[in-house]
């Protein structure tokens, strides 16, 4: 289990959202004034992939998901607060089976 930050303290938010397959992965940029980036969303239910280009943590703050990493064929379960990493210029697919899954994605 992780501690999970309930806020962030002096961060510049980009307004404009991103969204992915349709609207049914939103997030939301967050800048750090050390130049750290991470990314806050929810996740609808579905199954969806994703690249990375970065190492990536993603943290789930709500809900609970399905995570296969590429080059795995081993399916792990992930609730509110754990996590999993992701190596750069890889990718991972997750399912959200119901409700909506919370997030928060770090870039290492």
């Amino acid at each position: 289990m992780s501690s999970l930050p309930a806020q962030f303290a002096n961060v510049t938010v980009v307004t404009k959202a991103n969204l992915y397959f349709d609207g049914k992965v939103v997030s939301h940029t967050v800048l750090f004034a050390d130049g750290a980036k991470k990314t806050l969303g929810l996740i609808y239910p579905g199954s969806y992939h994703f690249g990375t280009g970065a190492p990536e943590r993603m943290e789930i703050i709500a809900g609970a998901c399905r995570v296969t990493l590429d080059g795995s064929t081993a399916v792990k379960d992930y609730a509110t607060g754990q996590h999993f990493d992701v190596p750069g210029k890889s990718g991972f697919t997750i399912e959200v089976a119901s409700g909506i899954c919370e997030y928060i994605c770090s870039f290492l």
